[in-house]
């Protein structure tokens, strides 16, 4: 079960990634070319939200599955910068990034310009996802 869940983390992580960077661009292009913020736009940002909190809800288990997460705390292992990756930075950077991304859909349905719409779902989006490519254990793939 540890196996699984640890690979579908690590595979759902990728689609993550590379589906935010997708509805980055082209939410930014729609910007640019000054459409409407219609419902292509908002199924967009409700699938990078899906897809992201899909990826926290099997992170969430896998922390406590672990011996990497809950189950390694201590302070101790707060001193070994690889420990401290997976026990604290890693989740927490993680739902941040989420709670973040939430927040720029939910401000999507209280703004009424469509300009401000796409300007508070990119910047939201964009946060988020620089702070998932930052704290993805890039380490473990060199």
């Amino acid at each position: 079960m540890y196996i699984f869940l640890k690979n579908s983390h690590n595979q759902i992580g990728m689609l993550v990634l590379f589906l935010l960077l997708v509805i980055i661009l082209s939410l930014l292009v729609q910007f640019i070319l000054k459409k409407p913020f219609g419902r292509a736009s908002k199924v967009l940002s409700l699938i990078g939200l899906i897809v992201v909190h899909l990826q926290i809800l099997v992170g969430v288990v896998l922390y406590f599955l672990s011996p990497l997460g809950i189950n390694s705390f201590s302070g101790e292992s707060m001193k070994h910068a690889i420990s401290r990756f997976y026990m604290a930075e890693h989740p927490v950077g993680m739902i941040i990034a989420a709670v973040l991304i939430t927040i720029g859909y939910k401000q999507v349905k209280s703004t009424i310009q469509a300009s401000a719409k796409y300007k508070r779902v990119l910047v939201y989006n964009t946060l988020g996802f620089a702070i998932i490519a930052y704290l993805i254990p890039w380490f473990l793939w060199s």
